[in-house]
């Protein structure tokens, strides 16, 4: 998936919930998973993709971002139960 996309990783259900932007979600989400970057996700875990959100533009993808970001972690939960009910690892359905 190769587009600007905003999306949310977690370590487990209801845990720790990270959001971040990219142009690449599959290579990105990799990182991720595989702790090639230090950072927050690579502390606390957070290795599941829960919910993401193509955009058109990266400009478009930033702003949702921090729209998101600015929200509530109620908000970002709601995000993914609307999406992703059983909080299902979503990377391997990525193309």
């Amino acid at each position: 998936m190769r587009e600007p996309a905003v999306y949310i990783m977690a370590n487990r259900r209801n845990g720790t919930l990270y959001t971040g932007v990219t142009a690449n979600l599959a290579r990105r989400v990799h990182e991720h998973r595989e702790a090639l970057l230090p950072g927050f996700t690579s502390r606390y875990g957070c290795k599941l993709l829960v919910w993401y959100e193509g955009h058109a533009t990266m400009i478009e993808a930033i702003a949702r971002e921090k729209q998101i970001k600015a929200g509530s972690r109620k908000g970002k939960l709601a995000l993914i139960e609307a999406l992703n009910p059983d909080w299902r690892d979503l990377y391997p359905t990525l193309a």
